[in-house]
């Protein structure tokens, strides 16, 4: 008897997971699933018969938090040579703050300086681990899976912190591990993963020679090329919408192309304001042909912030992600937030039925090239003119792939932004670009997405 532990731990796992062909797949090949739910088990309710878990929530206490910390920063310095992306974590991590953490943040900073080889970030992580050892919430987890008797727990996310503890009952019972790597970004430029894992599941053989290359420890054999199910939905006839159905719930008049602006949240797309006003006020002079244009605001955050341009350009139609709110007090409230069918439906409508999409270097770049959609890339900002510096972005290496591809038009001013927006709609030539970054990114076609994952899963039990 083949029995899974599925840990869901965000709202963008859920999706993931729980929306797409995952648990179809998957119940074909095990005998038993269990989700063990970082979200609260009501939102499963309509989606799966699976036997919920909803887990305790896990408040980390200080002295788990600085071993954490001191592994997090010694990966940083590790790898902060000619990595940019690190460079800015390593900046963004520091602390000025007259406060417990704020004082050991700087002591970590000193100490790590001397003492940041892989040898003792697996000591920082001994550590981390030793302090689950009493912890109220570790025994509720180990009880859990006694009870349980898993053969595989299969984290949606190797990153959050919260999931530690439950890594480590995992170990203790000699429970095996496996981990998705959750996002394009989150080996070339991020800190380290909440714990070590048994076995990877990757994106792409790019995607498993950057965890081999961060992760020195892991071998070759222990992870797995399988796409990522984060675009699966975008090929399952479900969430399919018609082109009139499209036109008719966002109002757009049928015979202009529509282009389509993605918003990043405010914390690393603070110029989305700018770049949406620069396209209303050409759409307004003329400069630009005829078009709709839809704005989609990040699902991680409320679009409050976008109020003042919601009153002043009235022809633009906003589309703000259907997704819930189910737990405001959580250390990290937006992965608490829950998409909707609806939202994953309107979604894949803009994706199939917008001519162009403009975006800050986002995922939502990759999502608009499976549908072999044009992509203007807004970089405006950078050191000298006082916005916001998004210019250096071009120096993480997961974006460098995306500049080297030449699959997107990148723009530093308004000028060559309108320029980009009206040479798409009348001419595109980067189909073929697109392709091959999608490939490099994506390694499994989004159909055999959920059956090579499960497959996956399988081989290690």
């Amino acid at each position: 008897m083949k029995t899974l532990g599925l840990v869901i731990t965000d709202g963008v796992g859920f999706r993931n997971f729980i929306l797409s062909d995952f648990l179809i797949n998957a119940e074909k090949e095990f005998d038993k699933i269990v989700i063990l739910s970082c979200l609260p088990a009501h939102v499963y309710k309509g989606h799966t018969t699976c036997r919920i878990i909803e887990l305790e929530v896990f408040n980390e206490q200080y002295k788990t938090w600085f071993f954490r910390k001191a592994k997090e920063v010694a990966h940083l310095k590790l790898h902060a040579k000619d990595n940019l992306g690190i460079q800015d974590n390593l900046l963004t991590n520091t602390s000025k703050l007259k406060t417990t953490r704020g004082f050991g943040t700087r002591l970590i900073y000193k100490f790590t300086s001397g003492f940041h080889s892989e040898k003792h970030i697996q000591t920082y992580q001994n550590l981390q681990n030793f302090t689950f050892s009493n912890n109220k919430i570790t025994k509720q987890y180990q009880n859990i899976l006694k009870e349980e008797n898993f053969d595989l727990l299969f984290f949606t996310h190797q990153r959050p912190p919260y999931i530690a503890p439950l890594v480590y009952a995992a170990k203790k019972l000699k429970i095996k591990t496996a981990a998705f790597i959750f996002s394009w970004d989150n080996l070339a430029s991020k800190g380290r993963m909440a714990s070590n894992f048994d076995y990877y599941l990757v994106w792409s053989d790019l995607m498993k020679s950057d965890l081999l290359e961060f992760y020195k420890l892991v071998k070759p054999d222990e992870v797995k090329v399988v796409g990522t199910p984060q675009f699966e939905p975008y090929v399952m006839p479900k969430y399919k919408m018609s082109k009139d159905a499209f036109y008719n719930l966002f109002q757009l008049n049928q015979n202009h192309k529509t282009i389509c602006f993605s918003c990043g949240d405010s914390s690393t797309s603070k110029n989305d304001e700018l770049y949406i006003k620069t396209i209303a006020h050409a759409i307004s002079n003329k400069t630009i042909e005829k078009v709709n244009l839809i704005v989609r605001t990040s699902p991680a955050e409320d679009p409050v912030r976008f109020k003042s341009l919601v009153d002043a350009y009235p022809f633009i139609k906003w589309n703000f992600p259907k997704w819930e709110q189910v737990r405001a007090s959580h250390q990290e409230s937006w992965s608490q937030r829950i998409p909707s069918v609806e939202d994953v439906i309107q979604l894949r409508g803009i994706l199939e039925y917008c001519h162009i999409n403009i975006n800050m270097l986002s995922t939502m770049s990759l999502d608009f090239m499976l549908f072999d959609k044009p992509v203007i890339n807004t970089i405006f900002g950078n050191d000298e003119n006082g916005l916001y510096n998004d210019q250096r972005f071009l120096g993480y290496e997961h974006i460098m792939h995306v500049v080297n591809s030449k699959a997107s038009n990148i723009v530093k001013n308004d000028k060559e932004l309108i320029d980009a927006i009206n040479r798409y709609l009348f001419d595109d030539s980067d189909s073929k670009n697109r392709k091959q970054l999608v490939n490099q990114q994506i390694g499994v076609p989004l159909e055999e997405t959920s059956e090579t994952l499960v497959k996956a899963l399988v081989s290690w039990i």
